[in-house]
């Protein structure tokens, strides 16, 4: 009984192990575009645990409004979906920083609404 239960407690740890290679996903639940980064440093090395934000005005006039954020896994990477095909402006601009390096990529959703990549070098602010 003893060993059935060790091996129950061993299996939901091993379960309650986070995959670092995992790509996060940050779905803002507006559309039907999705947009993914990878970001590295000056070096070309992925950066771990950067933040990417981006603010999103859409619908009619811009009257809806959503923020999201999302953290880089080990390998630098992350995703955004659900995103609106029509934003006001035209283009989203994402923001990324992480300690003292920073940097922006924007985002036309209306040209390339279906996931495409997009690279980002952090540098010193």
């Amino acid at each position: 009984m003893v060993s059935v239960v060790v091996v129950l407690v061993c299996a939901a740890r091993a379960q309650q192990t986070p995959n670092p290679h995992e790509i996060p996903v940050m779905d803002g639940e507006a559309g039907p575009c999705s947009v993914s980064f990878v970001v590295t440093d000056v070096n070309g090395a992925p950066v771990y645990n950067a933040r990417i934000r981006v603010h999103i005005e859409y619908g009619f006039a811009g009257v809806r409004r959503l923020d999201l954020e999302a953290a880089t896994n080990v390998d630098g990477k992350t995703q955004f979906k659900g995103l609106p095909k029509k934003v006001k402006g035209g283009t989203l601009n994402f923001h990324a920083v992480q300690g003292t390096r920073e940097a922006s990529a924007t985002y036309d959703p209306a040209k390339s609404c279906g996931g495409e990549s997009h690279s980002i070098v952090l540098k010193e602010k």
